[in-house]
């Protein structure tokens, strides 16, 4: 008996020892400095935000390279350099476009999908647009104008969801475009405009490239802040309408994602690898906000994000964990998640054999007490993550804000629709407004208006959190019931 508490003590004690090494570990790297340098480089008003496919967002990768290189992570196993390349195309939407309805010049409008036309006549409203609008409606070789979303959800994001459905439904019935009416607030309105009138990538693949050919049909939404524009055309059906637009342009463009690699300690677990991801680009140059400044920097989104994996290279190629460590910095997040999409279709190593992704992005924080985590409670390493920001003062919390979608918002995604289990880390807010979207897509998202105390703790609390998943002995998988479980239990034939 004597003997038992002895051993139970000296476990206790060995626990405890680890425990306080694992953390010695990360603090031992990880320093304010760096973590300035490296937002201040990338936030740079030089780097013009980053934009997918400019050449300042390449010279964003080739420091991420080079920081890598600087660590000594080894290069992307599959090409020998830091990079993947990443094929893209480019679709510039039209550069003129004048749409008038009753006579009156229409203006807050942006180009979904573009056709040349020089159109002038009735368009018809049809409600939302859906299957039964259409039944007894003659819009054969007609513009059709519907409401955003359906009965249930008129957001935005609705609109978007049924994009498709519309298309279809306008085309099977003959109409020549649709203008849709997105009623939301001018703010939210703001981010689609500058989403939509600059230009838009899509990864090139064969389907795709094939599919660049315009087949005669125009989608344009209009912002009806209101509803307004939607109450008046249901008293009146048939609209006066001209529609003026120029075709679109299309050409080939390629973007990098940054890789590196750190192979594990143990025998058996270093075959198993933790992805540690973030996205590096950024929105580019944008609208003037009331400084005049033009340059969304991206200090929040996603510099942080992208510091964090940095740091977490660093510390991994210092101190090697059990299992073995790959590093991805994704390019065309804010295009669409098209780095992501790119990689999980062209993996350098097998999907099968990464156990976990830890990614991290962000928008910004309210609560300098907490990290935001999209997922926390969807895989069975939520403890590791927890009990790694407490050592640091940090409250782990899942999302406050679950109507905003995030956990699909980010890289993430594309990895958790594969089966690999994969919650964003995220900075601390309790709700998806006040200081998270004042900087949210803004130009005021600069790296001189971060705390950058905050910041210490919450990379060391990623670090450590990394640490502690990679070093486990129970490989990490998604919780039962999770909607994700069975593509997992199909990657991994468990």
């Amino acid at each position: 008996m004597k003997y038992l508490s002895l051993l139970a003590i000296l476990l206790i004690s060995t626990t405890t020892l680890f425990a306080q090494t694992e953390k010695e570990l990360v603090e031992s790297t990880i320093t304010k400095s760096k973590i300035e340098g490296h937002i201040y480089f990338l936030a740079d008003d030089l780097l013009k935000g980053r934009e997918t496919g400019t050449v300042e967002n390449k010279i964003a990768a080739s420091y991420l390279a080079n920081a890598l290189r600087g660590y000594g992570v080894k290069p992307n196993p599959e090409t020998g350099t830091y990079y993947q390349e990443v094929f893209l195309k480019k679709t510039t939407p039209p550069q003129r476009l004048t749409l008038s309805l009753n006579e009156k010049e229409f203006k807050e409008k942006v180009v979904i999908k573009a056709h040349k036309m020089n159109f002038t006549g009735d368009a018809v409203y049809l409600g939302f647009g859906l299957e039964d609008d259409y039944k007894g409606v003659d819009v054969s070789k007609k513009i059709v104008i519907v409401k955003g979303g359906d009965a249930d959800n008129t957001g935005a994001r609705a609109a978007y969801g049924l994009k498709k459905e519309k298309e279809a439904l306008a085309k099977e019935n003959g109409a020549l475009g649709i203008l849709e009416l997105i009623k939301t607030e001018t703010k939210i309105w703001g981010y689609i405009a500058h989403s939509f009138k600059g230009d838009r990538l899509e990864v090139l693949t064969e389907e795709i490239d094939q599919s660049t050919k315009e087949d005669g049909f125009a989608y344009l939404w209009l912002h009806d802040e209101y509803g307004t524009y939607a109450l008046d055309f249901s008293k009146n059906p048939n609209v006066p309408i001209k529609l003026r637009m120029e075709g679109e342009n299309i050409v080939p463009v390629n973007s990098q994602n940054v890789i590196g690699m750190v192979e594990g300690t143990d025998p058996d677990l270093k075959d198993e690898y933790i992805i540690y991801s973030a996205h590096y680009d950024h929105v580019g140059i944008g609208e003037a906000d009331d400084t005049g400044d033009v340059i969304y920097n991206g200090a929040r989104d996603n510099a942080v994000g992208t510091t964090t994996v940095l740091s977490m290279a660093e510390n991994i190629a210092k101190y090697p964990t059990k299992r073995s460590a790959l590093f991805i910095l994704f390019t065309g997040e804010e295009k669409g998640l098209l780095g992501s999409q790119y990689y999980v279709e062209n993996p350098v190593l097998p999907l099968d054999q990464m156990v976990y992704c830890f990614n991290s992005d962000n928008a910004g924080y309210n609560d300098t007490t907490l990290t935001t985590l999209f997922g926390l409670y969807r895989t069975t390493a939520s403890q590791n993550i927890i009990d790694a920001v407490a050592a640091f003062g940090l409250t782990a919390i899942d999302d406050p804000a679950p109507e905003q979608g995030l956990f699909d918002r980010s890289d993430n995604v594309n990895f958790a629709k594969k089966g690999i289990p994969a919650p964003t880390f995220s900075l601390g807010f309790t709700s998806f407004d006040g200081d998270v979207t004042k900087y949210y897509h803004q130009a005021s998202d600069e790296a001189d208006n971060l705390d950058y105390d905050y910041l210490f703790k919450f990379f060391k609390g990623y670090v450590l959190a990394g640490r502690k998943i990679a070093n486990d002995p129970v490989t990490p998988v998604w919780v039962e019931g999770d909607k994700y479980e069975e593509a997992g239990k199909a990657l991994y034939k468990n």
